[in-house]
């Protein structure tokens, strides 16, 4: 922006902020001063009621024969007896004004639910649990599956399979996983959606008793109970689940299968490729460390497979979260963007026009340092040899705020050797020279890059009908 403020008297703001690629309104909205204090309040409309005039709506709107009339009605009914206060939507608005427009009708406002946000650091801290359908062997006929999830572990802590959905089985259930996992008082809080057993008074009663918290879903939001849902669709993906089952028994049967395959063999993929039993009782540090020393073996056997660094396995749960909160930005790390972004050499500007070029030129040539003339000839020797056009050097930045990626060269950055760039000058390095742009209508004599000798005298020979001739 200050190199544009230097330009402006010069050549004209216009002109220099096409040149740095700084627009216009950014650079005029810069040079307007700074709004101080409070901005005054805005003045009403000429054609606005006066107080007096609104003071009279509104006590119209109040008298008895309107006050419990719309004001479409109060309109409709004034008109008739020759009388005009303001339009419909006026009265709307003085009404609004006064907080006297609302629903009149008695219906159900629904509140704000507020998203339960739950954190697990380690096993028999959040369970999550819910009841899904089984089709049985009719039609409209099915089996509920009730199944408690531990989401730090993904261990299955308790399942049960019933002909119908009740609060009193749901009891039972909760009572027996609690009791099989030794769950101590005030340790436990089970999430759950907003089903009729899961809102049950029985339940709730049940969990105060156990000195458990209880959290549900927000209406209608899957989301707010993402770990049941993926461990349902597991088990109907599953290649062996049937589309319907035959009886009860036979629904017992899978999930006696299904259940002891998910907790001790299931790798799963959210908790580093290890077994739901194996993180729920605490055995995951153990099989992480040898895990470990056979990537550590393969690695000495063969290190070069391994290009950036030593494998390591899939790291196990820390903290799982339902609806983790977002991540306040820190202002610390807020890095604002350049309005200017000035290029390296290595990154030169691509004018499209030669009229964009020729202006990028002349600003740059009145802020670039002089050159001595014996360090331009050496410049263009190079050039002059391949036939190709003068260029001038357009110096090297004061402050480049952009550099281009460690490891990978700018595709306009070319390679150049130092004596066919500037002969006895040790300092000067191949990225700081701007290749000329290569001048098509003249035939060089050589091929940069280590293509080999051509010239024109090899040139294949061409009929006049277009063949060529070898």
């Amino acid at each position: 922006m200050k190199v544009v403020e230097e330009l402006a008297p010069s050549i004209g703001a216009s002109r220099a902020c096409r040149a740095l690629a700084v627009p216009r309104a950014t650079y005029y909205r810069g040079k307007m001063p700074a709004a101080v204090g409070e901005q005054p309040a805005r003045q009403p409309p000429a054609r606005a009621l006066l107080p007096p005039e609104r003071e009279a709506v509104l006590d119209e709107l109040h008298s008895e024969r309107f006050v419990d009339k719309a004001p479409a009605e109060v309109f409709a009914t004034l008109l008739d007896e020759g009388v005009f206060l303001c339009s419909i939507r006026t009265m709307y608005r003085i009404l609004s004004g006064a907080q006297e427009v609302r629903e009149r009708r008695n219906q159900v406002r629904h509140p704000n639910y507020k998203k339960p946000e739950l954190l697990a650091t380690g096993p028999n801290q959040v369970w999550s649990w819910d009841i899904t359908k089984l089709l049985g062997p009719a039609k409209w006929t099915y089996f509920y599956l009730y199944v408690i999830l531990d989401i730090f572990s993904r261990y299955a802590v308790g399942w049960m399979i019933a002909s119908r959905e009740s609060a009193d089985l749901a009891k039972r259930l909760i009572r027996e996983a609690v009791e099989k996992q030794n769950v101590l008082e005030d340790q436990l809080t089970i999430h759950s959606d907003r089903g009729p057993s899961m809102k049950s008074h029985g339940v709730a009663q049940l969990l105060a008793a156990l000195g458990i918290t209880k959290s549900h879903s927000r209406p209608h939001v899957s989301n707010d109970n993402p770990f049941s849902e993926s461990q349902f669709k597991t088990l109907k993906y599953r290649p062996g689940f049937p589309n319907r089952f035959g009886s009860q028994e036979d629904a017992r049967d899978f999930c006696q299968g299904f259940f002891a395959w998910y907790n001790q063999e299931h790798y799963h993929s959210g908790i580093g490729l290890l077994t739901p039993a194996s993180v729920h009782y605490g055995e995951a540090e153990a099989i992480l460390a040898k895990r470990q020393a056979v990537l550590d073996a393969a690695y000495a056997r063969r290190p070069e497979r391994f290009v950036r660094k030593s494998p390591s396995p899939p790291e196990g749960p820390t903290a799982v979260w339902i609806n983790p909160p977002p991540r306040a930005m820190e202002s610390s790390h807020a890095v604002k963007s350049p309005l200017l972004e000035i290029q390296t050499p290595c990154e030169p500007l691509k004018p499209k026009t030669e009229l964009e070029m020729s202006r990028l030129m002349s600003v740059e040539a009145s802020t670039r340092p002089q050159i001595p003339p014996s360090q331009e000839t050496n410049l263009n020797h190079g050039a002059h040899e391949n036939g190709l056009p003068k260029m001038q050097d357009l110096g090297k930045p004061d402050a480049p705020l952009t550099q281009p990626r460690p490891g990978y060269p700018s595709s306009r950055c070319l390679p150049a050797e130092l004596d066919s760039v500037s002969p006895g000058n040790e300092e000067t390095t191949p990225c700081h020279v701007i290749p000329p742009p290569l001048n098509t209508r003249v035939i060089p004599q050589q091929i940069p890059a280590g293509l080999g000798d051509w010239s024109p005298k090899q040139l294949p020979k061409m009929h006049p009908n277009g063949r060529t001739l070898h």
